[in-house]
């Protein structure tokens, strides 16, 4: 029986979730499966990879066959390195410990690099609600100096209005005194 490591589609319309599983090559896409050994979440950034190791690792040795997206995704959590570090041991070429000083350096550095990125990611983020918030102060600030403007006009405007009123009836006043 053949068998393949592939992605199950799970969730909703433009927001999926992809269990990873071990199924028969002839089985449909979201049909039977034989074991469920992690999942896929697209959705986040960075993608959210859960993964059984050891199973996984399991049945690559045993020669289930991943597909293009599951191999990057086994590439990427390092079962891959792992494959290729036992070969050479088989062959002799090393030792077992120095097989897993190999890949515990290999993760060492795989997490560094996750964790780097994922800062990048909150800085720039950081600084994106920065220059929002100064924007909308500038704007705001504009908007404020704009107001005070035409407040100060209809001031002055009523301000004269007010004193063209009180000319007027000193004038009317004036004007029958005249006579």
């Amino acid at each position: 029986m053949a068998t393949k490591i592939r992605l199950q589609r799970h969730g909703r319309k433009n927001y999926a979730f992809y269990p990873i599983v071990i199924a028969d090559s002839r089985a449909p896409r979201d049909g039977r499966f034989i074991e469920r050994i992690g999942s896929y979440n697209p959705n986040t950034n960075p993608a959210t990879v859960t993964l059984n190791f050891e199973r996984a690792l399991y049945w690559v040795n045993v020669g289930a066959q991943p597909t293009d997206t599951v191999r990057t995704i086994l590439s990427n959590e390092g079962v891959m390195l792992m494959k290729h570090l036992q070969g050479g041991v088989k062959k002799g070429a090393f030792d077992e410990a120095e097989a897993q000083r190999r890949f515990d350096a290999w993760k060492a550095q795989k997490n560094e690099s996750v964790n780097k990125f994922r800062a990048s990611m909150a800085d720039k983020k950081e600084q994106d609600a920065k220059a929002r918030l100064e924007a909308e102060q500038a704007k705001n600030k504009a908007k404020a100096e704009e107001v005070a403007k035409k407040k100060a006009e209809l001031a002055a405007a009523a301000a004269e209005a007010e004193a063209a009123t009180e000319e007027a009836p000193a004038a009317e006043a004036e004007a029958p005194a005249a006579e």
